[in-house]
């Protein structure tokens, strides 16, 4: 597999595939490469292999070739890579490989089983074609900063680039998909991954909430729009999640909280009806909640089978005794790797990790200089 791509929605659709067993093949700008490689600090590695935390976490998994797609040199090995690749994914402007007889359908005359995987801002086609794609503006664009941050305060972004690595995701399924399907058919396909109608089709249920409700949703903080109680409330010592689903789950809340007579209230005793009366529920709630700290309603809650969680930091979070205990952090065990975070899918009690750490700038150079 040919990576074309660097940031991160191309780079994490490969270490995606990386992980599931595809040998990939990361082409980058000579003397630079990925721009996230100097995207520090942190760093990883020292002297002129130093590299940004950043790259690591997209790039497991891969070899590194320096390419100056622009010269007749080194389109001509781009040419002769894509003999024999299966899948090739790349995240320039609409038209802009085309310059250069690297497009979808030059590649493909040259191999026709050729999987081609075109990620961009706004897609192929459409008056936002033309335009250069930032996860932090189609988070904007395309409604998530709406619906994201405190009601009546600044629009907020998720504080991870979330559009990017759904588009990844989603990326991947339709490779996998596509070479499902060229089983039968022998050819490849285009696909064209575009940030934006991912971002579109990740505001799930608000959307729905629009086309069918006909309101336009907006910030409401922690709050959920369909569902309460569902949302962050003070303890005696910070704050929790309290995430009640259906209806079992209030009458075992208001069991566990000492107040029975509440889950029978008319008022509160259906999820439509809590709804209505949101602002009225969430005030009773935040007083009871107060009376514990956090970790004491962590466990009456659990013991009732009512979802809560403490609200943790990253630093946290990579301690947590059950990120150990599935292996979701990634201990070096050799020099030259990084600790990393695991690919979070188990398929037969076996995590599909790659086994190569994220490459040196051109490192594999020499090897696949070869296959040329």
């Amino acid at each position: 597999m040919l990576e074309l791509s660097r940031v991160l929605a191309g780079p994490w659709a490969g270490q995606l595939l990386a992980d599931y067993g595809a040998e990939v093949l990361k082409v980058e700008r000579p003397g630079t490469g990925d721009d996230t490689r100097s995207w520090g600090p942190p760093w990883w590695g020292e002297g002129p292999e130093r590299v940004a935390a950043y790259f690591v976490c997209a790039n497991r998994g891969k070899r590194s070739i320096a390419i100056d797609i622009t010269s007749a040199e080194g389109m001509q090995q781009v040419r002769e890579l894509v003999r024999d690749a299966d899948v090739l994914i790349e995240n320039y402007k609409v038209g802009q490989l085309a310059k250069y007889g690297l497009d979808a359908a030059s590649l493909q005359a040259i191999n026709p089983r050729l999987i081609y995987c075109s990620i961009t801002g706004y897609g192929q086609t459409g008056p936002l074609a033309h335009k250069a794609g930032y996860d932090f503006a189609i988070q904007a664009e395309a409604g998530l900063m709406s619906i994201t941050g405190e009601k009546g305060g600044e629009p907020q972004k998720v504080g991870v680039a979330v559009t990017d690595l759904m588009t990844g995701v989603y990326a991947t399924t339709a490779i996998l998909a596509s070479l499902v399907e060229r089983q039968q058919s022998g050819r490849g396909r285009h696909i064209d991954a575009a940030l934006f109608d991912v971002q579109v089709a990740m505001l799930a249920n608000q959307a729905s909430n629009q086309l069918i409700g006909n309101e336009t949703p907006s910030r409401m903080g922690n709050a959920h729009p369909n569902i309460v109680p569902y949302q962050v409330f003070p303890t005696q010592d910070g704050h929790m999640v309290l995430a009640v689903g259906n209806d079992g789950q209030f009458v075992r809340f208001c069991q566990a909280a000492g107040q029975s007579e509440f889950s029978n209230d008319q008022r509160f005793k259906t999820n439509p009806a809590r709804v209505e009366n949101r602002q009225a529920l969430v005030h009773l709630i935040a007083r009871w909640t107060k009376q514990r700290n956090t970790a004491d309603w962590v466990l009456l809650l659990d013991q009732s089978g009512v979802p809560c969680a403490p609200i943790l930091n990253v630093a946290q979070v990579m301690a947590h005794p059950h990120v150990t205990a599935r292996g979701m952090r990634m201990h070096p065990t050799c020099l030259g790797v990084p600790p990393m975070v695991a690919d979070p899918m188990v398929l037969d009690g076996v995590r599909p990790l790659a086994n190569l750490p994220p490459p040196h700038l051109d490192q594999h150079q020499p090897v696949w200089l070869q296959h040329i």
